[in-house]
């Protein structure tokens, strides 16, 4: 790491400190971000691009956006914006063509009016998230979710429906996920036992690998394309989006595409200081890698945004989190931060008191729509008011002298109020984002979803780190299977811990 290019922002970063007087707006693709409640100088700036052009943040960009090798580790592209472009290419444009032919003609038809959808991590998330956001008060079909290798969660999404008219749609895109293929499988005998002649009518199978589906058992014609430089956490953008079609409308999907391109081409225009993915990644790696801060509160004041804050946590922290760098050496600071939050006003009463008087605190991006869809504009107005207070609260603090007035304005004792006061400060001075949607519709959201990616991109290029494989997840799997052997009967060759041991034996029984 060259400590260097490091030092000089570190020391441009120590030597500014959060103004209550600052006002900086970007707005980008119809979203404003407001990064005003960040560390920001012109040393800073210049420190900080220093240091992106040191790691070719230019050349790393144009091979992000043009399907060049982002993705070292594993040798191949990282191109999701393709499938979001106005224009796509051939490949993306008849794929996207077929999902769109298939849901127009059982909407004509009425099919389906029970849809589950498996799949896990990236297969899930994003179609949860658009689904939840757009089809929050319901829609004509019934849309059930199974992720998880629970057994509960697979009797759950098939209980009461009518297996006669429901459509299951299995994404993996190497379709071995084991969660997946076994409540798929769970699927299939739910449907044959009904006396369903042919299951496999009722399946559609979106992955890179059709071969595969195919051998599983698959219909040709139920079979939908992914790419191998489609990354799990960006698919939302792929044809697993059939799902959120069925659910809310072709219409929501060609939406959240024209956001994500419009960001999409923002960042790949817009000047260093007017860049939105930019300046919030860069007030990230300073919060986290200079600052300190291990976490990042999401804080969405929008409660049909309920499965952003899991959507934001798989983008982040599979893709941030690294300690070692391109060349496989140790990064020399503290990477991506954990990710965690809930919609407010939910969060104020759950865990906002750690954020404004924790030892620790967290920065926090809240995300707020102008305007509201629903007809109670007193309630739209509190929840702003609410988003809008606890920014600044964290911001501007309260000091000791303050609370005490306030004691006093309350009829304390002066002795009481001193008291009290004590324990009713703020230390302030804590970074937030902004961001403001017009109101929360496909294009926004889809923008939205497009600023975290690109932001998280930058992150990546600033600590030197590929933000496209995820390592760290594999060797889990590989126990799994392991310890999956032993409680099924047979023994297994490693030895594991002592612990893993005695609750291997415990288990069996």
């Amino acid at each position: 790491m060259h400590t260097i290019l490091w030092q000089n922002l570190e020391r441009a970063v120590q030597q500014t400190q959060l103004s209550k007087d600052t006002l900086r707006l970007i707005p980008a693709a119809g979203i404003t971000l407001d990064v005003s409640a960040q560390r920001w100088s012109e040393d800073i700036a210049v420190a900080a691009q220093a240091l992106l052009e040191h790691h070719q943040f230019t050349e790393r960009r144009n091979a992000l956006l043009n399907g060049g090798i982002a993705n070292p580790t594993e040798g191949r592209a990282a191109w999701h914006t393709a499938l979001r472009a106005a224009a796509p290419v051939r490949e993306v444009a008849d794929e996207r063509r077929r999902v769109t032919d298939f849901v127009r003609l059982a909407d004509a038809e009425r099919r389906w009016r029970n849809v589950i959808h498996i799949g896990i991590g990236g297969s899930d998330w994003g179609v949860r998230l658009a689904v939840g956001a757009f089809g929050y008060a319901g829609t004509w079909r019934n849309v059930r979710f199974a992720a998880n290798i629970d057994g509960h969660a697979m009797a759950g999404a098939m209980a009461g429906l009518d297996p006669h008219d429901t459509l299951v749609v299995i994404a993996s895109k190497s379709f071995t996920t084991s969660e997946t293929l076994q409540n798929a499988q769970r699927a299939i005998e739910w449907l044959k036992g009904v006396g369903i002649a042919d299951p496999y009518q009722h399946i559609v199978a979106i992955t890179a690998k059709p071969d595969v589906a195919l051998a599983w058992g698959a219909h040709p014609n139920r079979i939908f394309k992914l790419w191998d430089w489609v990354g799990g956490r960006f698919s939302l953008w792929s044809s697993v989006g059939l799902t959120i079609a069925l659910a809310v409308g072709v219409e929501t999907v060609a939406g959240l595409h024209a956001g994500a391109a419009a960001m999409d081409h923002h960042f790949a225009h817009a000047p260093f200081a007017s860049n939105a993915p930019v300046q919030m990644a860069l007030a990230g790696v300073i919060n986290r890698s200079i600052l300190g801060y291990g976490s990042l509160n999401i804080a969405p004041y929008d409660f049909r945004l309920g499965y952003l804050v899991p959507y934001l946590q798989q983008l982040e922290m599979e893709s941030l989190g690294k300690s070692v760098d391109l060349n496989g050496n140790p990064v020399a600071m503290a990477t991506g931060p954990a990710v965690w939050g809930m919609p407010g006003t939910d969060a104020q009463h759950t865990f906002f008191q750690w954020l404004h008087q924790g030892s620790d605190g967290a920065p926090a991006d809240f995300i707020v729509c102008q305007h509201a869809d629903h007809v109670w504009p007193e309630h739209h107005t509190r929840l702003l008011a609410n988003c809008l207070a606890q920014r600044e609260a964290l911001l501007n603090g309260k000091t000791l002298e303050q609370a005490f007035e306030e004691g006093l304005a309350r009829g304390l004792t002066a002795e009481h109020a001193q008291s009290l006061a004590k324990h009713c400060t703020h230390p302030g001075g804590r970074p937030s984002n902004l961001i403001v949607l017009p109101q929360l519709s496909p294009y926004t959201l889809g923008a939205l979803l497009a600023l975290y990616e690109h932001k998280v991109f930058t992150q990546a290029v600033c600590w030197n780190i590929n933000p496209f494989d995820q390592w760290g997840v594999e060797y889990g799997k590989t126990l799994a299977s392991n310890i999956f052997t032993s409680l099924s009967g047979d023994n297994i060759t490693n030895k594991p811990d002592n612990s893993t041991t005695y609750w291997l034996s415990q288990l069996k029984k």
